[in-house]
């Protein structure tokens, strides 16, 4: 087993929904399964006036609630016995210097991890305050949650910002999507086997789609929703990185910057949209009332008026060898029929059809990432008697049962590879910039087009457009197929 690494861990907005509901339970589960080390602290860290009793009693109302599984009082009580708090505002930079002391106090720490989960316009202030106080030293990691920007300037404005007070290799661009074990597996299952590479480029499929659905609405989130919609929110960051690990080439390695400059590969050869691109290849969206379900501009603190989108569905083109000419759509909604994350590899049909239909139902791989995590594979079978039909059938395997092992949460194995020090599953700089840079064009031509959003009944799988949109290739969505 590796030596573990002692650590201090800051958790900047510790009184904080993310906080309480994912990080804390993450961090529980992880305690719990002795991957730790036994002196690893957890400093909480608000604006709220408490001391470490009053934040634990918050933790334990708050926080113990989301933790599902291995729970039991002795493991509760070990594990917040790691737990202190400070109040500390980041608008205060006095109030930094008993955050420094509290750290600095420990010498036998390895490494300070900085967990940034407030606000982005908080990043830049936070950082120059610890940098005052000399909490950027090369032991200290920082960890920046998603989003991180509005647009391709604000990004780089915030990076920037940071970057004047921590190196690059110092920086954790959170996006939670790239901790989940099936999306890492998607790797594996590529490079780790001869049955899928050689099939995996414009040869043999026709097209892939990537889709993101929840059948939940904005809820109470509306007066945020309402300035992030569906493209900020889920096509610059998960899509995209569901994007570039399907169609990325083999790195030479998983070290971080093999890993990652692979994906800025895919990125920058994403064909450039123009204006006229968006209209014919992009599809906004907004879903409306239907079977007792509020439309999105019904929700609470929606304006009446707005033309934010809850939908998206594009077509993307990769301009390399392996994809040329195979379409990607990327589709992610709230209020959809269903709740899935899946990545569909849609195969090209035979030249000679020797048995009945077979060109009905080409092949296709289906890899689902929530709500289940699966891989299956759709091939054609005779159908019993003395006919030459053929029907569809699915080889399929259950990743959390084919596999014996506990499966972690994403953001659990997130945190443990920012304490151990390991970047490949952290956005980079040049990366994040360049997946801003290709989407913003979509936001430009949203902006000055007098166009509305279509509309999709609640609980839908989107709008006409969206499948309008594939029909043209000769395409269908994975669920009508």
């Amino acid at each position: 087993m590796n030596k573990q690494t002692n650590f201090d861990l800051v958790l900047f907005g510790a009184t904080g929904d993310l906080a309480m509901r994912k990080l804390l339970p993450c961090l529980y589960q992880a305690h719990v399964a002795g991957l730790l080390h036994p002196e690893g602290r957890i400093l909480g860290v608000s604006r709220s006036e408490l001391d470490t009793g009053g934040f634990l009693e918050k933790v334990e109302t708050h926080s113990k609630i989301h933790i599902k599984q291995n729970f039991s009082d002795e493991q509760w009580a070990s594990f917040t016995k790691r737990i202190q708090y400070l109040t500390v505002d980041v608008t205060r930079p006095e109030q930094f210097d008993a955050l420094a002391e509290t750290v600095k106090a420990r010498k036998e720490t390895d490494n300070v991890v900085i967990y940034l989960s407030t606000a982005p316009k908080f990043f830049a202030p936070a950082c120059e305050a610890l940098a005052k106080v000399g909490l950027n030293a090369p032991n200290v990691r920082i960890v920046l949650e998603k989003p991180l920007g509005t647009d391709l300037k604000s990004s780089q404005e915030i990076n920037t910002d940071v970057a004047r007070y921590f190196k690059e290799e110092q920086i954790y661009r959170i996006d939670h999507y790239l901790g989940k074990e099936s999306l890492q597996n998607l790797l594996a299952l590529r490079f780790a086997n001869v049955v899928f590479e050689p099939l995996w480029n414009n040869k043999y499929v026709k097209s892939v789609q990537l889709t993101i659905a929840e059948q939940l609405g904005v809820e109470e989130r509306g007066e945020f929703y309402d300035i992030t919609g569906a493209l900020r929110d889920m096509v610059q960051n998960h899509l995209m990185q569901m994007l570039c690990m399907t169609a990325m080439e083999a790195p030479k390695s998983l070290d971080a910057d093999d890993v990652r400059d692979e994906k800025m590969k895919v990125i920058k050869s994403l064909k450039p949209l123009t204006s006229a691109d968006v209209d014919a290849n992009v599809v906004r969206g907004q879903y409306t009332a239907d079977k007792g379900m509020n439309g999105y501009l019904q929700e609470l603190n929606v304006p009446s008026e707005s033309r934010t989108e809850t939908y998206v569905a594009a077509k993307a083109e990769i301009d390399n060898e392996r994809w040329k000419g195979v379409p990607f759509y990327l589709r992610t909604g709230k209020r959809m029929a269903g709740k899935v994350a899946e990545i569909v590899l849609n195969f090209k049909d035979l030249d000679n059809h020797i048995y009945e239909n077979s060109a009905a139902a080409p092949n296709r791989l289906v890899i689902e990432l929530q709500p289940t995590e699966s891989v299956r594979l759709y091939t054609q079978v005779k159908t019993p008697g003395a006919g030459n039909k053929v029907e569809p059938t699915a080889l399929a395997v259950d990743m959390g049962q084919a596999i014996e092992g506990r499966r972690a949460e994403a953001y659990e194995r997130l945190l443990l590879d920012v304490i151990n020090g390991k970047l490949a599953l952290f956005n980079r700089r040049d990366e994040l910039e360049a997946a801003w840079e290709w989407v913003m064009p979509i936001m430009e031509n949203w902006e000055n087009s007098p166009v509305p959003p279509h509309g999709y009944a609640a609980h839908s799988w989107g709008p006409e457009a969206a499948r309008e949109l594939l029909a043209r290739n000769g395409d269908k969505w994975h669920e009508e197929q």
